[in-house]
């Protein structure tokens, strides 16, 4: 617009002076080493503003020519990237079809031309690995960490795939990675669980309970589960390590609440009883008995081995007098009636729980009591009907 403007202004201005000295157009000459040339100072002023006009019109005349190089090169780089995103979009179906091989020969292509080839790199790392070509996997992960912001995402597909293959030790390697700066992250705390599980790291699996509640990626009650199941796993692991004195110094030094877990608390009695300490299942058991009547607890007594079993005989029939139709209190009763081979009573309370609902367990026991009875038939018969539930069962 300027250049236009200051060509008008010369033109103008060429006119003016034109006009005015029309009579006298003046002598201009010029003078270069042997040539000379003259001319009226009229035609001089109408040869700048052509020349400059002339420029001017070979100036608009390059941008035109380099604007359709420019167009003609935006035209071919749109069209590479749409057939780049083309090929992504199709290579991405492939791979939910499991076309592993197909997905990524469209998926690399169309890396090729993608203003961001990120996620063709993590796809096709999913295709290497459905091929089972690992090396290749992990080729394709290590151009996608070249890729800016890519960190994370890396680190989580890559824990995926590892994860696939049970490789779970480099899986949790690669998460710790970038826990310190992604501590929130939903999939990475995710992920993380499903290692400490696999792996067994029980107190890990601890530490991440209230951040998967918080993050809502669990219930209340998976919470309460999952910490039920990472304390009996550490039980059984300072047990092994640590025997029973350490056993029971860890079970000391629970909060009360998580104590009055009953799956808690029958992980504890089984980790004890497998180490021939009875004697401390037995106390804790009765304790936890004397304040509350859970069938899952009366269940463990006849599974100890004590040296005396009447005061858990005591303890189970007072039970039993203020809830005289619990099958499990009578039939834990009569088995530890047949500990001290007292068949009567024993008898008397296995067909206290037998009336009150059928037990293939039951029923065996009962056989052994009558068998001991010197009732003969009758404890067949009772073992052929336990044999039917096991057939019935099946």
């Amino acid at each position: 617009m300027i250049r236009l403007l200051l060509l008008a202004i010369v033109l103008v201005g060429g006119l003016i002076v034109g006009t005015t000295f029309a009579d006298q157009q003046g002598y201009v000459l010029i003078s270069v080493a042997d040539t000379t040339i003259e001319m009226s100072l009229t035609t001089l002023v109408i040869f700048i503003a052509a020349l400059i006009a002339g420029l001017f019109l070979l100036e608009i005349l390059v941008k035109r020519i380099l604007s359709v190089g420019n167009f003609t090169r935006g035209w071919f780089s749109a069209r590479h990237l749409r057939k780049a995103r083309y090929n992504t979009f199709k290579g991405m179906i492939k791979l939910h079809e499991g076309e592993w091989k197909e997905a990524e020969r469209l998926i690399t292509k169309g890396g090729r031309h993608n203003d961001f080839p990120l996620l063709n790199y993590l796809a096709a790392a999913e295709a290497a690995q459905g091929r089972q070509q690992i090396e290749l996997r992990d080729r394709y992960l290590q151009l996608a960490s070249e890729q800016s912001d890519s960190t994370l995402a890396v680190a989580l597909t890559s824990a995926k795939l590892q994860m696939r293959e049970e490789e779970y030790e480099r899986a949790l390697a690669t998460l710790q990675s970038v826990k310190v700066d992604y501590p929130r992250n939903p999939v990475l705390l995710e992920l993380l669980k499903e290692c400490y599980l696999a792996l067994n790291e029980w107190q890990a699996l601890k530490n991440i309970i209230h951040p998967l509640t918080k993050a809502n990626l669990i219930s209340e009650q998976q919470a309460l589960e999952l910490e039920e199941k990472a304390e009996c796993g550490l039980m059984a692991f300072i047990a092994t390590n640590k025997g029973t004195a350490g056993l029971l110094e860890h079970w000391n030094t629970l909060p009360k609440k998580l104590k009055k877990h009953v799956p808690v608390l029958i992980c504890l009695i089984k980790q004890l009883h497998e180490r021939k300490a009875d004697s401390e299942a037995y106390i804790i058991l009765r304790d936890n008995l004397k304040k509350r009547t859970d069938d899952r607890l009366v269940a463990l007594l006849p599974t100890l081995n004590l040296a005396d079993y009447h005061p858990a005989t005591v303890l189970l029939e007072n039970m039993a007098n203020y809830d005289v139709r619990n099958p499990v209190i009578q039939s834990t009763l009569g088995q530890l009636y047949m500990r001290t081979e007292k068949w009567q009573p024993a008898r008397d309370h296995f067909e206290a729980a037998l009336e009150v609902r059928e037990d293939m367990s039951d029923y065996a026991y009962l056989a052994r009591v009558l068998d001991k009875q010197n009732r003969k038939q009758a404890a067949a018969d009772l073992s052929r009907k336990a044999l039917t539930m096991v057939d019935d069962t099946e």
